[in-house]
């Protein structure tokens, strides 16, 4: 059962992100296809705005609310829910325009799902604090980075010129950047916590291990690559990592709430996550989930951060604004572009900038791009930072009370990432509307358009497509009453880039622009034009829009799809205003 009601401006969210120059809503406010290939104003702070006022649908984002909540509530003939609390935040252009709570920050008893009494409850709040686990890394990362601009480190160089101890078994090889691309060759875990009796035992296992791979050899994600990150920092600035965190991320950009080993003043705040019986910790609230992590004193460089959404709004604006927010900057433009750029193209599926997962459709679903930046937590968290659209989203969950095997979050994870990006629009390139198809999985839809040609014939439209690489748009013609197909090879341009679809198919992320589209139809007497979209069984791009059709033959129009859109037949396209 909901807790809250939806909160779209809150006062609340207005004192904590505080005033500021958020980029204005003009005529090109929440679109889609209006790409910024630049970072915003490093003036741009958060404020908190009505939908329609940053350009974006209020429906959207009603559901990308509603969704998120749902998954607090048990489903008909399941036995729990997929989470029991949730906290979700939505920013676009500098805008708030999401933020709600939904289900219990405290809920469960034991690991099996007994419930506490009910006056014993918790209900998550806007507020509530959650254990960040993995996101932790992106700290860790930004320290490091924060260290290359002083001069401390160099992404190139080889760990051991740092930590002399990691060069055991084999390690010698191993760069930094290697650690913050996953792709130094190293195990993903070591049970830390309950083979080595002390924290410095357990550090000294990370500098004794052995590689599973040759460093550069293959992308492995690894806990031990972040933890031997913070040792680095720590050793070039022989401070400890909690200190670093402090002063040169969370103070300067006023995040009062995110921290390690949060204080039991703030434990009401704080959502529980697992009850644990190996090692034997009950009900875990208000320590680190992480068993090897706690067993670090809940300091490590891959996780042990505990914080709130509205605190992680404000690192998210930070990277949408090159680095900087309210005043500070902890970071320049480039070290910004080096966590949002591919430094894995080697391994296709694997993009990865420093510390920042990209382009990862399992998370980002619609508002995936080669610079799309994230991560994600393990006890059921995760931030979305989409750069071109300026926008980001970030879900906060306790998936893991009282048990990690619960189930997945992904779902919910994309589902807030697809309703932002649906919030956006695509304009129109002719007239009002233009044609849009199905938006769902395992669906076809075809747009039709029956002609009758004298001769060999042109056509031109325009094409918006943004979809997953598997979900494709074919264009095909057939002249025997739609009893066979064959596809109708074109070339799409935009500006000086080109298409070429000798196959007639196009799919995946086309830079998320209008195409001019131009195609020669054979023939002549009876033919249908066929667009047929057909999308698998998992994941959504932001979709696929055709617009302004036309047909000439000879040189003359025959056909103008603006002055008779009647003509088309269509089965999973509508016509549509964004």
């Amino acid at each position: 059962m909901r807790t809250r009601r939806t909160v779209l401006v809150t006062a609340l969210t207005a004192a904590l992100l505080g005033a500021g120059t958020p980029a204005g809503a003009g005529d090109d406010a929440g679109r889609f296809d209006d790409r910024h290939d630049d970072f915003m104003s490093a003036s741009t702070t958060l404020r908190p705005a009505d939908p329609a006022d940053a350009g974006l649908d209020p429906n959207r984002i009603e559901a990308l609310v509603e969704r998120a909540a749902s998954y607090t509530e048990t489903p008909p003939g399941q036995t729990h829910p997929l989470y029991s609390g949730m906290t979700v935040l939505a920013a676009h252009d500098g805008r708030v325009v999401a933020e709600d709570a939904a289900g219990w920050a405290l809920r469960f008893a034991d690991g099996a799902g007994a419930e506490l009494p009910q006056d014993e409850w918790i209900p998550a709040a806007t507020d509530t604090i959650y254990d960040l686990a993995s996101v932790s890394k992106l700290f860790t990362t930004i320290v490091i980075m924060q260290q290359v601009e002083a001069g401390r480190v160099d992404l190139d160089a080889p760990v051991v010129d740092y930590l002399p101890a990691f060069a055991a078994n084999g390690k010698a090889e191993i760069t930094v950047e290697q650690l913050l691309t996953h792709t130094s060759g190293l195990v993903s875990w070591l049970p830390l916590w309950s083979r080595w009796p002390t924290p410095e035992a357990r550090l000294d296992a990370v500098m004794n291990t052995t590689p599973a791979n040759p460093p550069g050899s293959t992308y492995l994600y690894s806990d031990l690559n972040m933890i031997t990150a913070g040792m680095i920092a720590e050793e070039v600035t022989g401070r400890p990592l909690d200190a670093l965190v402090r002063d040169g991320i969370t103070g300067p950009l006023g995040m009062t709430d995110t921290g390690y080993n949060p204080p039991a003043a703030k434990r009401d705040r704080i959502a529980a996550t697992e009850f644990q019986s190996a090692p034997p910790r009950g009900m875990v609230h208000g320590e680190v989930h992480d068993e090897n992590a706690w067993s670090l004193n809940g300091v490590a460089g891959h996780a042990g951060l505990f914080g709130t959404a509205q605190d992680l709004a404000r690192l998210a604006q930070a990277i949408l604004n090159g680095g900087a927010y309210g005043g500070e900057r902890i970071l320049r433009p480039e070290s910004v572009e080096a966590l949002i750029t591919d430094a894995n193209t080697e391994f296709p599926g694997n993009a990865h900038g420093m510390g920042f997962e990209l382009n990862q459709r399992w998370l980002m679903a619609a508002l995936t791009a080669p610079k799309t930046a994230g991560h994600t937590g393990y006890t059921g968290t995760s931030l979305v930072i989409d750069p071109q659209s300026r926008s980001f989203v970030i879900l906060l969950t306790n998936r893991v009370h009282p048990s990690r095997n619960w189930g997945t979050i992904n779902p919910a994870r994309r589902a807030v990432a697809h309703e932002l990006a649906y919030a956006m629009s695509v304009q129109p390139r002719s007239g009002d509307d233009a044609w849009r198809a199905h938006e769902g999985d395992a669906t076809t839809s075809t747009l039709s358009l029956p002609l009758d040609l004298s001769g060999s014939s042109t056509l031109l439209f325009e094409l918006f497509v943004d979809t997953e690489s598997t979900d494709r748009l074919t264009l095909e013609q057939s002249t025997d009453d739609g009893a066979t197909w064959t596809p109708v090879p074109f070339t799409a341009r935009a500006g000086r880039d080109r298409v070429d679809a000798a196959d007639g198919v196009i799919s995946g992320y086309q830079g998320r622009r209008w195409w001019d589209v131009r195609a020669g139809l054979d023939g002549g007497g009876d033919t249908i034009l066929r667009w047929r979209y057909v999308t698998d069984a998992l994941y959504q791009g932001r979709g696929v829009y055709v617009d302004g059709v036309k047909v000439r033959t000879r040189g003359k129009p025959v056909f103008d799809g603006e002055r008779h859109p009647e003509r088309f037949e269509a089965d999973g396209w509508t016509r549509s205003a964004r």
